[in-house]
């Protein structure tokens, strides 16, 4: 048996997920609340950037989305983009101010995501746009420790690069 929520927050979460624009708005409109966390602490924003769903992700962010909310874990929408990669959400989530260098409860910032998922791409977005690279996790680690323990050899390139530029 299949249950189907009829919470209007829980409607927002399906239609964030799906990029369902015109529900998405509809909901919006009504005033559903856009920063209601889920049961793992997941906001409708989270949902829909990890989902790739950049419009969505615009919708909710014009409708107020809190751009730095944090999961149960501590981990934000751009945490879960340097995770998966999506570097055009990423842009959008700094255009609304998202914060480079939150970190979630073990430490972990958005920077160390990339490097520890191979993810080359977000650690130069990353570097390139500021974020600290001498944060260190509940390990005492720095992202670039993490690049060198798992053997990327592209984002310690990258670390090494960014470091003779900024001297």
């Amino acid at each position: 048996m299949t249950f189907y929520s009829t919470r209007p927050v829980d409607i927002l979460f399906d239609a964030a997920r799906r990029g369902d624009l015109m529900l998405l708005k509809q909901l919006i409109d009504e005033g559903v609340d856009v920063n209601e966390p889920g049961p793992r602490g997941f906001t409708p924003l989270i949902i829909a950037t990890y989902n790739n769903q950049p419009v969505a992700a615009r919708m909710l962010l014009e409708a107020g989305a809190d751009v730095n909310a944090q999961d149960l874990s501590g981990n934000t929408a751009l945490m879960g983009q340097c995770f998966n990669g999506y570097e055009g959400i990423a842009e959008l989530l700094l255009e609304y101010g998202a914060d480079l260098d939150l970190q979630n409860g073990s430490g972990g910032t958005a920077l160390m995501f990339a490097t520890m998922y191979g993810r080359t791409n977000m650690v130069k977005f990353m570097l390139e746009h500021g974020a600290n690279r001498e944060l260190r996790d509940i390990r005492g680690l720095t992202a670039q420790q993490m690049a060198a323990q798992v053997g990327n050899e592209e984002a310690l390139k990258l670390f090494e690069a960014s470091t003779k530029s900024a001297t």
